[in-house]
């Protein structure tokens, strides 16, 4: 997976909830912008990088399935449900990794990658959506 494309998108996705987003879409770009520093300030060196059990970013992911969890109790939101199963998902990869020590580098990697694109993605429609509910909330509460 292209570290330009994530980087686009996660620039792009962040800026745009903290210009149109509420509490909410602020609070998850900021846990994924915090996230992905965390990561890459303890990632392994690239030539052995998930070839073993990646404990440093299991601390890290698990810091962030922590905050999303906490964020979706409290939003009114349903979407940040699903940006918490996504990152559940990420957490239980590095448990296959612990059961199965053989488990192939690039499986391991690309599980452990792959949901940061899908979990970007909602928060842009959740973003969105919140942006455009707070429009009609305020063509509502305008006087004619």
């Amino acid at each position: 997976m292209s570290p330009i494309l994530y980087w686009t998108l996660l620039i792009f996705t962040c800026g745009y909830a903290f210009y149109r987003g509420g509490r909410y879409e602020r609070l998850v770009a900021l846990v994924c912008l915090a996230g992905t520093v965390a990561t890459i300030s303890v990632d392994t060196p690239l030539a052995e990088r998930y070839v073993d059990f990646e404990g440093s970013v299991l601390m890290v992911d698990l810091f962030v399935l922590s905050a999303f969890v906490t964020i979706a109790l409290y939003s009114d939101r349903f979407w940040p449900l699903w940006v918490a199963g996504l990152q559940l998902t990420t957490s239980i990869a590095h448990f296959l990794k612990a059961v199965q020590p053989d488990l192939i580098p690039q499986a391991y990697g690309i599980a452990l990658r792959f949901w940061s694109y899908p979990i970007l993605i909602i928060l842009i429609v959740g973003t969105w959506r919140a942006h455009q509910r707070r429009l009609r909330e305020q063509a509502i509460a305008a006087p004619a």
